[in-house]
């Protein structure tokens, strides 16, 4: 993994349900991630909901999530 590739890591489906309860949105509303980027976790299937860590310049983490397709 490089330094700058943000951390990617696949949700359980209880954890992303309650993520699109929060975020009152469907799973078909969230971005798209493609099955072939390289930064997904092994093992991912279509259809899984990914949270994406990013660090932003005063280094806090900022969640953003993606479905896969």
């Amino acid at each position: 993994m490089h330094t700058l590739q943000p951390k990617h890591s696949k949700l359980n489906p209880k954890d992303s349900e309650e993520i699109l309860k929060r975020l009152n949105i469907s799973k078909s509303q969230l971005p798209k991630i493609l099955l072939s980027d390289p930064a997904l976790p092994e093992g991912c299937q279509v259809g899984e909901v990914i949270k994406v860590e990013r660090k932003d310049e005063e280094n806090k983490v900022i969640l953003f999530y993606r479905v896969v397709v």
